[in-house]
């Protein structure tokens, strides 16, 4: 009989397969920037969200805040490395307003997440103190993160339409979460691994909904079609009438 121990392992392995596919996902994004050598309407909004969340992951899996956590910060890390390139790539190649924007934001981040370790270290003593600080920061955003998707799901909704809304990115999400809270619940228990985990699930369960309730559209959504010329029929002699389209 398999040990909860392996169990544990090789779930949190196979979630680290799949949070590594996610993070790597947007680098052909970020190869398309070198080529072009601009950001063009390029916004580094989410890659300065995720660097904070990522971590704050790899403090929370320090075996001192959360012992038997090691998955949770080797993926973190790897996250984090993958951010700071791809920030890098944006700075590089971002006009002047763009670099202070990323500047200005990583500092504000850096004061932050030094403040957190800090007070946690230094105020706060024992595994149990600092998991429950350090894990309702990491759940808060995280949640943000899993929600970010809301504004697409509510585009695909509007528009009937799910080429807004990629197949393969919602599945990952949906695996990605499912690893995660399975992970969670198996002995030891992480509360908070398990809470945010498992609405990032249930939020790719709902993506994954609409996709089969609207695949059948991938191409003109409803605000296309409505924005195309309509017919309108002139008023003719009864010998001829003629359908004209409207410029």
């Amino acid at each position: 009989m398999v040990s909860a121990a392996i169990a544990r392992n090789v779930v949190g392995a196979i979630g680290n397969v799949i949070s590594f596919g996610l993070f790597f996902s947007p680098a052909p994004t970020f190869y398309g920037i070198i080529k072009k050598k601009n950001v063009e309407e390029f916004k580094p909004d989410p890659y300065l969200a995720t660097v904070l969340n990522c971590a704050f992951w790899v403090f929370y899996g320090l075996p001192f805040v959360h012992p038997n956590s090691l998955l949770v910060l080797s993926i973190n890390a790897v996250g984090l490395g993958f951010e700071f390139i791809y920030l890098t790539i944006f700075y590089v190649y971002a006009p002047t307003k763009g670099r202070k924007k990323v500047l200005l934001f990583l500092l504000i981040e850096g004061i932050f997440f030094a403040a957190v370790v800090l007070i946690t270290m230094l105020v706060l003593h024992g595994t149990y103190k600092r998991s429950l600080v350090v894990g309702i920061i990491c759940d808060v955003f995280n949640v943000m993160m899993y929600a970010s998707p809301l504004t697409i799901m509510a585009k695909v909704i509007k528009s009937k339409s799910v080429k807004y809304m990629p197949f393969w990115l919602s599945l990952a999400n949906f695996l990605n979460g499912v690893c995660w809270t399975t992970y969670a619940l198996i002995h030891p228990f992480d509360i908070y691994v398990l809470i945010s985990n498992s609405i990032g699930a249930f939020s790719g369960l709902i993506q994954l909904t609409l996709y089969a309730c609207y695949c059948g559209n991938k191409g003109q959504d409803k605000d296309d079609v409505e924005s195309k010329p309509k017919e309108v029929e002139l008023p003719t002699s009864k010998a001829n009438d003629t359908i004209l389209r409207t410029p």
